[in-house]
């Protein structure tokens, strides 16, 4: 009886650490690592527990005043007088999972990254929930973002652990690394280079004086050396190290991820005993489908496949990879500076993306279909976000969770076929991508305001007819 209750407790603690500090993935691209230039963001959003993703299309809204947002902890939030139009990705119930584009291309995302800091210091219950949305709300590039969100974590103090927040526009990719309480720093991904993060801090050294590539709180380096994470001077200060928790940065399922991705882009193989640098350079230019095959990872063809290619059964149930059993949505956002926002896609995938198609979500889209969505409205999500969790009948998220379980029983005599279709289908997409935007194109010049209905049309068609 006392070895069953020790073996229950190891058990609950590993899935509790697992779902709440080995969730999301992601990969950023610089614009001039990518074959068309354009600046690329790949993730996966991993979360334990019954879940729904809801989409919603959020209107610009002009106010006269600063409009006043109550935000989960009772604080008040004042946005400026005009925010703007965005695409929400809702995980209902859920703080730290949603994901935003807006109407200028500006995306967001984000990975946990536990931190050492133990004491909270906030004003009016701090600032998690909200962080990320006011941000988008309200930057027109990620620059901007960065130092929204910094400005924002030093006035309310944040709430969770630890993160990374991933932000990209067309011209640039940042990371913007939080810690418990006012202290951040922010670094971005060089132009022809390539960063990937899991679960863990990569942001290593910094210069502070290099406001082309760095941002941060000023005494980033005191308070470390404060509460006794870092004793040397200013030069070798290394953030991951001194801010990251020892369990997450030497966590194999972190690590394993990290070179996994590392491995299959960049131009210098590294060994697991290596220490990976925050970005690098590509042994090719990176294209869409490259990304696609990183966020559908399980480590094929390398030693770390514990599935021992599919033999000892799904690669979710043996390991845990890069797509995971957890995962719940997956995408690439393709930010070009070439061509309108609006026709700017964000490649999307529902459920483990090794099962299903990434097809392209426009930015300039008006409305999502109704079996996408709980709401009507977006009012009404934002107002109910944090209710006990709730997924209505006929929800389309359901047919791809059904799909993919189904998948999962056989999976490797499933997966065979199903990679078949995929090829298929996103060959035909990206074959087609050219011709379909320069239509779109010709029918936004005359007449922008129709735009929002012919995504609308492309979108409702494909997510619905990549199952059959």
């Amino acid at each position: 009886m006392k070895i069953i209750t020790t073996v229950a407790v190891f058990i609950f603690f590993f899935q509790v650490f697992s779902q709440d500090n080995h969730n999301c993935f992601t990969v950023l691209a610089g614009k001039y690592a990518t074959d068309d230039e354009s600046v690329m963001l790949a993730h996966n959003e991993d979360d334990g527990g019954r879940q729904t993703v809801n989409l919603y299309k959020v209107p610009r809204v002009v106010k006269k005043d600063s409009i006043k947002i109550k935000m989960k902890n009772g604080g008040i939030l004042s946005l400026s007088p005009t925010t703007f139009a965005m695409i929400w990705l809702e995980m209902p119930g859920m703080e730290f999972s949603d994901s935003y584009q807006n109407e200028y291309g500006v995306t967001i995302v984000s990975d946990a990254c536990p931190s050492k800091e133990d004491q909270a210091d906030v004003t009016y219950g701090g600032i998690g929930y909200w962080l990320r949305r006011a941000i988008v709300l309200q930057a027109k590039t990620s620059r901007q973002a960065v130092k929204i969100g910094g400005r924002l974590i030093e006035k309310y103090g944040y709430t969770s652990s630890g993160r990374t927040y991933c932000i990209a526009d067309k011209n640039e990719a940042w990371m913007l690394a939080v810690v418990k309480g006012r202290h951040w720093v922010a670094q971005r991904v060089p132009d022809d280079q390539v960063a990937v993060i899991p679960n863990y801090y990569t942001i290593g050294k910094i210069d502070l004086k290099d406001t082309l590539n760095y941002y941060g709180s000023k005494d980033i380096i005191d308070y470390a050396r404060k509460r006794h994470w870092y004793e040397g001077n200013d030069k070798d200060f290394n953030f991951r190290l001194a801010y990251g928790t020892q369990q997450s940065l030497e966590h194999p399922v972190n690590i394993e991820r990290h070179l996994d991705a590392v491995n299959r882009l960049s131009d210098t193989k590294y060994a697991l005993t290596d220490t990976l640098p925050f970005s690098f350079y590509t042994k090719d230019l990176i294209k869409l489908p490259d990304l696609f095959g990183i966020l559908r990872s399980h480590f094929e063809g390398t030693s770390l496949d514990k599935s021992q290619a599919y033999t000892l059964g799904s690669p979710h149930k043996t390991q845990r990879a890069i797509c995971a059993q957890t995962t719940r949505y997956a995408f690439v956002a393709q930010l070009r500076a070439d061509i309108p926002d609006v026709l700017n896609p964000v490649w999307i995938s529902f459920a483990q993306p090794c099962t299903h198609t990434f097809v392209p979500l426009y930015n300039g889209i008006g409305y999502f279909p109704e079996d996408l969505r709980n709401f009507t409205d977006y009012q009404s999500a934002l107002q109910h976000h944090f209710d006990k969790f709730k997924r209505k009948k006929h929800h389309l998220f359901t047919e791809f969770e059904k799909d993919a379980r189904k998948i999962d029983k056989k999976y490797a005599v499933r997966i065979k076929k199903r990679q078949k279709r995929i090829a298929r289908q996103e060959k035909a997409l990206l074959v087609n991508q050219k011709y379909a935007e320069e239509k779109l194109y010709d029918k936004y010049r005359i007449n922008k305001e129709i735009i929002g209905e012919e995504l609308n049309e492309y979108f409702d068609y494909l997510i619905h007819h990549i199952l059959e």
